[in-house]
Parts: C-alpha cells; sequence; structure tokens
C-alpha cells in the first residue's frame, strides 16, 4: 500500500522531520511539499493548516494519525503507535490540534476554517 504526505516545506520543525522521515521510509511514502504541489489555493490552505496522509485517492488521515500511519513506512514506526491508544489518543490530538493552530498563525496568519480572532 503506497501513500503521499503533504508537508509544509516552510514550516521549520516540519521539514526537519521531513528530512528524517525521508532518510528512513519506504518507497510505499512519497512526501509532498505542499508550496511544490499541483494543488488549487484552496487545497494547499486546508493541507498547511493541518498535517495530510493520502491513504486512497480521495482518502485522508489528519494530523496525529497521520504522522503516526507515515511513520509506520519506517522501521522505528512502533515507537509512536502508543499515541494513538485510547489511554493517551484524546489528550495527544488535543496537543496536536492546539500546536498546528498556533503554528499556521504564527507563519500565515489567522484563518476563518482555525476560528481564530482577529
Amino acid at each position: 500500500m503506497s501513500a503521499v504526505l503533504y508537508y509544509d516545506g516552510l514550516c521549520p520543525l516540519c521539514a526537519k522531520e521531513m528530512r528524517i522521515l525521508r532518510r528512513l521510509k519506504t518507497e510505499s511514502l512519497q512526501l509532498v511539499d505542499i508550496h511544490a504541489a499541483n494543488l488549487s489555493e484552496d487545497e494547499k490552505a486546508k493541507r498547511l493548516q493541518v498535517l495530510h496522509l493520502e491513504i486512497a485517492p480521495g482518502d485522508y488521515l489528519l494530523g496525529v494519525e497521520a504522522s503516526v500511519a507515515a511513520w509506520s513506512y519506517t522501521s522505528v514506526g512502533w515507537v509512536l503507535r502508543p499515541l494513538q491508544w485510547r489511554v493517551f489518543a484524546p489528550l495527544v490530538k488535543a496537543i496536536y490540534a492546539r500546536w498546528a493552530k498556533r503554528r499556521y498563525e504564527k507563519l500565515y496568519g489567522c484563518s476563518a476554517d482555525l476560528g481564530c480572532e482577529r
């Protein structure tokens, strides 16, 4: 099974993680910088707000689920699986959502999709 991970190449932390992932991943995972992708402006904006992993045409995993699934294409992906355990998942998702919102606001400004106040 192959997948495409869309990431923000202008985000320093994201770019650093992708350099590591690129070295460790199998050929079944494609990494695509959103800024270099052939996407509409609406699609780019949506994908910049939260990590997207396309696992089938039009079928996406988002956020933490996307990250954990992407790392499963490496030999060390098992280390992240506990993030999806029922006991940790709600907290991990909340932390990721808060971080993703702040990251997007810092890099791109406010977005109505994120419920930002101006």
